[in-house]
């Protein structure tokens, strides 16, 4: 592209609130990665604390003066919150800064439009863009007024162009519905036709980025699109995966990442895809073993599992990208168990889905699966989920592949 004609990306502002909840980014680091891959460039960061949101500005009217001075200084176009707002806090901090306000929720609506490929995904995205936009009429537009009643004029008596659009938004809501249950209707014929094949069907999930794709093209020798960045597959891809001593057929889809605080409209919206994850026999739970929020990033993934209800499908934990790690954090072993949920043991593999290390361990555990093969016990781990990764014992590496590897963590 000629640099000349490039259309620059909207300057943007984040703002992210601590009301003391668990989980709070203070970094805005992973909303400056939904701003990015929306398009858009962050030049600056406002944290502040509250102990409840202000009900007309959100951040309040004193932190909302500091934002406008920000806005100013640096020309910025765009201001994104962290958090998600109401309609009459967006609309009122638009008045009051001058410029475009987007909540977490719109950004991630936005990716998704961009993002989706398939007539399935596009739909998805339409169908949560049209609930998220239908609380969002309230004097939203200058062209909210009243409109003139009678025979051949649109609308009833004194009926509001508000109104109009809500209906409008209603009915193309009620008809993209009906689109997806017909989808969904044809995944369940596809996955009834599976099913008395005998095929054993996985599914990958997990945080966004954490490298489903890679590792699914590594399994399955597939071509789909792997990035790194946020939400890079949306829609769902099932392919064929031969495992030797599997005993059967073995099917093999990635899905949509998860993400915190994930909104609920599009889970609701994306129930089609996440429907082959409720419907798995095994689940591998793909985590970024370098990820610093990885502990955080498993729980918000089990969060989304069990509002579509697979949190009760056969599951086994992947840290993937151990190729990132430090020499000190490798695993001490390639393959062990730890305590979830409810007491629930999980198995875990450690892999580098670009290296190719553990791929053939990670088989094994597929193949033991399908052929319904108990392994015997595993000795529980002494150590708690955060400290899995040798953390406690630096100098305790004692397995081949991660012995390897200390040669080429980085430094």
């Amino acid at each position: 592209m000629n640099p000349d004609t490039a259309v620059a990306a909207p300057r943007a502002i984040l703002v992210g609130v601590d009301f003391g909840k668990a989980g709070f980014d203070d970094t805005l680091d992973e909303l400056a990665l939904l701003a990015e891959s929306a398009g858009d460039r962050v030049v600056d960061r406002v944290v502040c604390r509250r102990k409840a949101p202000d009900a007309a500005l959100f951040v309040g009217s004193g932190k909302a003066d500091e934002i406008k001075a920000l806005v100013l200084g640096h020309q910025a176009e765009a201001v994104l919150f962290d958090q998600a707002l109401s309609a009459a806090q967006q609309r009122n901090l638009e008045r009051h800064l001058g410029v475009a306000v987007a909540d977490r929720t719109m950004l991630i609506l936005e990716i998704f439009g961009e993002r989706a490929q398939s007539h399935e995904g596009k739909l998805q995205v339409e169908l949560a863009r049209l609930q998220y936009l239908s609380t969002r009429l309230v004097r939203r537009w200058s062209h909210l007024e009243r409109q003139r009643g009678g025979i051949g004029n649109r609308g009833g008596p004194g009926e509001a162009q508000i109104e109009l659009d809500r209906r409008m938004i209603a009915s193309r809501i009620k008809s993209v519905k009906a689109r997806l249950d017909k989808v969904k209707r044809q995944r369940g014929t596809q996955r009834k036709a599976r099913e008395r094949g005998g095929v054993f069907r996985v599914s990958l999930v997990g945080y966004t980025n954490a490298g489903k794709s890679t590792l699914f093209n590594a399994l399955v020798n597939a071509k789909a699109y792997a990035a790194d960045q946020l939400f890079a597959t949306l829609d769902t891809t099932t392919r064929a995966l031969f495992i030797e001593g599997a005993g059967r057929s073995v099917s093999l889809s990635d899905t949509v990442g998860f993400i915190r605080d994930l909104p609920h409209k599009l889970v609701e919206a994306f129930e089609a895809t996440l429907q082959e994850a409720a419907d798995a026999d095994l689940l591998l739970h793909i985590v970024d073993a370098a990820s610093p929020q990885r502990d955080e990033q498993i729980a918000d993934v089990q969060s989304v599992l069990k509002e579509i209800g697979a949190d009760r499908a056969a599951q086994v934990l992947v840290f993937n990208k151990i190729d990132r790690l430090e020499a000190t954090q490798l695993p001490r072993e390639m393959r062990d168990a730890i305590e979830g949920e409810g007491g629930v043991r999980m198995q875990r593999v450690f892999v580098s889905a670009l290296g190719g290390t553990g791929l053939n361990l990670l088989r094994q555990v597929i193949a033991d699966a399908a052929a319904g093969q108990a392994r015997p016990a595993l000795r529980a781990p002494d150590w708690a989920p955060s400290e899995a990764l040798g953390e406690d014992d630096p100098g305790t590496v004692d397995n081949p592949q991660a012995q390897a590897l200390q040669t080429h963590a980085r430094p």
